[in-house]
């Protein structure tokens, strides 16, 4: 009785550090790989999700992201970071000009389309990139929490 006790609480275990891996990867992407020691990987991926989403914002204007009339290329975005429903929420409260008016940030035309693209694209990669940690995860990468890799092979030899 008590190994079945033990098994479903590693299983239990087990459960929730997926769910703080695929958490981590989707609030910070890369931060799954991170979590389970695949250092230069989580790197690669921060740096090309980050600079394809930043390539789509720099074409396209802060003005693509919004969770009201774009909402079908917002759903790509937001699986980039929920900061994304942060920047969303800050373009449909627009800003105010040097007269005090409300004003809205629009974008028209190729830039928006090709900003709208890039941005659904690097959310889209960051989906699959938390799928991946949360495999490897799963298939035992990351289980000696607290242990550096300098010390695994300390620990062998």
């Amino acid at each position: 009785m008590n190994d079945t006790m033990n098994s479903s609480r590693s299983s239990t275990d087990q459960g929730l550090w997926l769910i703080i891996v695929a958490l981590a990867a989707w609030v910070i992407p890369g931060a799954g790989h991170f979590l389970i020691k695949e250092r230069k990987r989580a790197v690669i991926i921060f740096v090309t999700v980050t600079a394809l989403f930043l390539s789509g914002l720099y074409i396209g204007s802060i003005g693509i992201v919004n969770h009201v009339t774009s909402k079908p290329w917002f759903i790509g975005q937001i699986l980039c970071s929920p900061a994304v429903g942060v920047l969303s929420q800050k373009v449909q409260a627009g800003y105010t000009d040097d007269n005090g008016n409300r004003m809205e940030y629009n974008c028209y035309g190729r830039p928006s389309d090709i900003g709208q693209i890039y941005t659904g694209v690097a959310g889209l990669l960051n989906l699959l990139c938390v799928l991946s940690a949360v495999y490897m995860a799963y298939c035992g990468r990351g289980q000696l929490i607290g242990h550096e890799e300098g010390q695994e092979g300390q620990e062998n030899a």
